[in-house]
C-alpha cells in the first residue's frame, strides 16, 4: 500500500473513531458500562493510535510546517 492510499484509509478510520467517541459519550447513560468501556474507552485508544499513524504518514509536512529553520 502506498503512502497516499494508507493516509486516505487512516483518515477514514480516524473520522469513524471520532464519531464513535462523540456518540458513545452522548449515549453513555443509555448503553451501559460494558458497552461504554468497549466503545468509548477502547475507541479512544484506537483513535490515539490512528492519530499517531496519521502524524507518521504526514511527518514530512509536519517538519516543514512546524520545524522550519530560520
Amino acid at each position: 500500500m502506498d503512502k497516499k492510499t494508507a493516509l486516505k484509509f487512516t483518515n477514514v478510520i480516524i473520522a469513524i473513531l471520532i464519531l464513535n467517541q462523540a456518540a458513545s459519550a452522548t449515549l453513555r447513560g443509555l448503553i451501559g458500562r460494558d458497552a461504554f468501556e468497549l466503545l468509548h474507552e477502547a475507541g479512544g485508544l484506537f483513535l490515539l493510535i490512528g492519530v499517531i499513524i496519521h502524524v507518521i504518514l504526514n511527518w514530512g509536512w509536519v517538519k516543514s510546517a512546524f520545524f522550519k529553520k530560520g
